[in-house]
């Protein structure tokens, strides 16, 4: 007897038969569900026709509205192939398993894998690569995922920087349209434009839509000084003298951005030598003096004090001569330019109030007489309309969740908040920092007029176009429209997806898109840790990303990607754990920094590593070596 007839006679097989009679019956009830939901989008699709893409799909959410977790035991049980990594290819998945199954529990049975071979788990994954080439180019040697690194300013007027980036990495470079003008944005294409050609590597650009970010407002500013501050032990004795930069072109990059910069006319030049000294009266009234240490570029110098002082605007600088056995006298002087106050420290605690104001009251911090509260602190609204629609008990987060508040009143004022989520510490509330109302409906347009204005140079310049804050179908429509008008519906879209309502309908989003337009998916991971809350935001982020293969859609990993390193230069393990995950992505993006270079080189290193070991769930199983 062979091993086989040994085999069918085994009480295994029943088993088998059972779980074959399960698998069959759940593949055609996939397909049907599968054909449901496709019918519902037939008229965007050329001729009716749908993609693979879409079939996938629609079998892949039809699949995941099943309960697999006990055949998904059975099949483990039994060796068998897993239906958890069935995204990329999921009618050939089980078909594959089918067939398997057949084989193991009847001897006649031949197999037809031939007749599905087309459709197989590679075939899911060869689309998703072309889609992505086709958003993004080729790579450039670091991996399979792209790079995306949001520019700065100073990526405008510092070609250094760019192809530094391009060296270390960069396959795509994001301009956001919430910042800087049409001015910066040309001259930083030009520079990544140039890059390319120099150093003979592709770069995408992405343009961002501003869309209805909703920020905080301006900050009253504080008094015109700059308070110069000496490093002291605790023993009180100097540690390090505090420095200033002298410019003489303040429009131009700093030769070090995290000092204060202050201008000065370009006559006074003559007397920016190492070690010359200038004297001041600062604003406690106390003579203070300035030494030059250094020229950092052909606008700065760099200038230091021995003691603390508070440097007031436009104040006088008055040129010190050492004469022999003489103090020093002043042979000239000049003003410096004026600068303005920072603005006013706003700083909320735990169960104190926070008025939000219309965009046009500048924020304030509280105002107390003794213990007593006179007046809350106060802080505008960029969508001053959206206060009028809240309602009592209505969540409100600001700047990526670091305050959380409640409505607990609507005045004439604006919107009473009751603070409920701050750090023991305190959250110090500032300019342009984004608001989110997660339990709030606002109605508002998919596009502002800025995004239609911003959209006529986008179309003339950019290669990807990213939509901010895409909720529904109806708004791709939008979109896609708009880009027609400009002729530019080859132009592929970027949906961000920011919201819990952009989540709920995403399946309709691409199904809705995909027939008829290049799509790519960004995981907005700040605001959506806002809207979701971060535990239901480390399930969600699951689910896009398995959606978007099912879709053979590529996908952006955003937000706070090693954002210490490029903040701060310091590394932070956990974010390095959080980078390892993102290589299942099709594209990692960094967020701008001053250490933008070096967050760029330690991502592209972490995920030269992660792709020798995963790809997507599957795990490759490359030799270890202890």
């Amino acid at each position: 007897m062979s091993d086989i007839d040994k085999t069918l006679d085994d009480p295994y097989v029943e088993l088998l038969k059972e779980i074959l009679t399960e698998v069959t019956n759940l593949r055609d009830q996939i397909a049907l569900h599968a054909n449901e939901r496709l019918i519902r989008f037939q008229a965007h699709y050329p001729e009716g026709q749908f993609t693979e893409s879409a079939v996938n799909l629609a079998h892949y959410l039809a699949m995941r509205q099943f309960d697999l977790r006990h055949l998904q035991d059975r099949l483990a049980q039994s060796a068998l192939t897993s239906l958890g990594r069935a995204e990329a290819s999921v009618l050939s998945t089980f078909e594959i398993l089918i067939d398997i199954l057949k084989r193991s529990t009847d001897k006649a049975y031949v197999s037809n894998q031939n007749n599905f071979s087309a459709q197989s788990f590679n075939r899911g994954q060869l689309l998703l690569k072309q889609h992505t080439k086709e958003l993004f180019g080729s790579s450039h040697g670091q991996g399979k995922a792209h790079v995306m690194v949001t520019l700065s300013t100073e990526a405008s007027r510092d070609y250094a920087l760019i192809k530094a980036l391009f060296e270390k990495g960069m396959t795509c470079a994001r301009i956001n349209c919430a910042h800087d003008d049409s001015e910066v944005w040309d001259a930083m294409i030009k520079n990544i434009r140039r890059a390319e050609i120099e150093t003979g590597q592709s770069c995408r650009v992405l343009m961002d839509l501003a869309g209805h970010k909703i920020r905080t407002a301006e900050i009253t500013l504080g008094p015109a000084v700059h308070h110069l501050r000496i490093e002291k032990a605790v023993t009180g004795k100097v540690l390090a003298p505090a420095f200033l930069l002298l410019s003489t072109d303040l429009n131009s990059a700093s030769a070090d951005n995290t000092l204060f910069r202050v201008g000065i006319p370009k006559a006074a030049t003559q007397y920016l030598v190492p070690g010359q000294v200038f004297s001041f009266i600062d604003n406690q009234k106390k003579t203070r003096h300035l030494k030059v240490e250094k020229k950092l570029s052909e606008h700065d110098w760099l200038v230091r004090s021995e003691k603390s002082a508070y440097l007031v605007s436009g104040c006088t600088l008055s040129v010190l001569k050492k004469q022999k056995h003489k103090k020093h006298s002043a042979v000239d002087e000049f003003k410096l330019v004026e600068f303005l106050g920072a603005p006013l420290e706003i700083r909320l605690f735990k169960k104190q109030l926070l008025l939000l104001t219309t965009e046009d009251i500048l924020g304030k911090p509280a105002e107390y007489q003794g213990d007593a509260l006179l007046q809350p602190a106060q802080i505008g609204c960029t969508l001053s309309a959206a206060i009028s629609k809240l309602t009592v008990g209505q969540q409100v987060w600001i700047d990526d969740g670091k305050l959380g508040a409640v409505v607990q009143e609507i005045t004439e004022q604006g919107a009473l908040l009751l603070v409920t989520v701050a750090k023991p510490s305190g959250v110090r509330i500032q300019s342009d920092k984004g608001i989110n109302f997660p339990d709030a409906v606002f109605d508002l347009s998919p596009l502002t007029d800025k995004d239609l204005r911003d959209l006529d140079f986008v179309c003339a310049h950019a290669d990807l176009v990213g939509f901010s804050f895409v909720e529904t179908l109806a708004d791709m429509d939008s979109l896609i429209k708009e880009l027609a008008k400009r002729q530019s519906s080859v132009m592929p879209i970027i949906a961000k997806i920011e919201t819990n309502l952009a989540v709920k309908n995403l399946p309709e989003i691409i199904l809705g898109t995909i027939g008829r337009h290049h799509l790519g998916i960004m995981i907005a991971r700040g605001d959506l840790a806002v809207e979701l809350g971060s535990a239901r935001l480390a399930e969600i982020q699951e689910e896009l990303l398995w959606l978007c293969e099912a879709a053979h859609v590529p996908v952006i990993w955003a937000t706070q990607v090693l954002e210490s390193i490029a903040k701060k230069g310091t590394r932070s393990r956990p974010e390095f754990t959080d980078a390892a995950m993102a290589v299942r992505a099709e594209c990692v993006m960094l967020n701008k920094g001053p250490y933008i270079v070096d967050a760029i080189e330690a991502l592209v290193n972490v995920m030269l590593r992660m792709h020798e070991h995963q790809r997507k769930k599957f795990s490759r199983l490359r030799a270890l070596h202890w």
